[in-house]
């Protein structure tokens, strides 16, 4: 499979609010989320029969691409193989964490290696320090929001060092994801986040983001 065997349709009316909505860090073709997974629906299929190397230079492909609908199918293409990849093989995807960053991209990884956690929870402890104190701020990000969909098997041990690495770096998507982090976890521990809220000196951000639900 290569990746010209892939052919994506855009849309005009569509490329400049996206680009806009991205802050035009980034080139659109003008493909809204449910028309790109029809367009690479039979792409993606044949993905799921390609070799693991392979599969990591097509991914490498997509990301030199300047439209960003490819990197959001690159994505979508690993999280189909996502069964097929051992933690091993699994992280050496984290480059692309690093390579054209942003919140969208990043917390489309995230969930990646978020449904690894769920298929092989043994493996949460390396994930989590894979991320955790990493110089690229989108990887330290990752380790805060890493154990989004965990609800009651969160380990607040590793929540609570991820987000005390991090409580006083002024960035806001670090921040925003401390705030989102615990209100995650606040669905199925609301107390606990009270107390670590009530306990820790979180900034203004994070603690309205981690208390928008428990204080409705």
């Amino acid at each position: 499979m290569r990746l010209n065997e892939l052919y994506l349709s855009g849309s005009l009316e569509n490329k400049g609010p996206m680009e806009s909505y991205m802050k035009n860090h980034f080139t659109f073709l003008g493909i809204k989320s449910p028309d790109r997974k029809r367009q690479s629906k039979d792409f993606i299929k044949a993905s799921k029969q390609m070799p693991l190397s392979e599969l990591f230079k097509l991914t490498k492909e997509m990301y030199n691409k300047s439209e960003r609908e490819y990197q959001y199918i690159a994505i979508d293409m690993i999280e189909a193989n996502v069964k097929r990849l051992d933690w091993e093989e699994l992280k050496k995807y984290s480059v692309f964490v690093q390579d054209k960053s942003w919140w969208d991209s990043t917390d489309a990884w995230r969930k990646v290696f978020g449904l690894h956690l769920l298929r092989c929870p043994a493996d949460k402890d390396r994930v989590f320090h894979h991320f955790y104190q990493h110089e690229n701020m989108w990887m330290r990000r990752i380790s805060i929001i890493l154990q989004l969909n965990e609800k009651e098997n969160t380990s607040t041990t590793l929540l609570e060092l991820a987000i005390l690495n991090d409580i006083n770096t002024q960035e806001f998507f670090i921040q925003k994801a401390i705030g989102w982090s615990l209100r995650q976890y606040g669905k199925v521990n609301s107390q606990w986040v009270i107390d670590f809220t009530n306990k820790q000196n979180l900034t203004s951000l994070a603690k309205k983001e981690a208390l928008k639900l428990i204080n409705q």
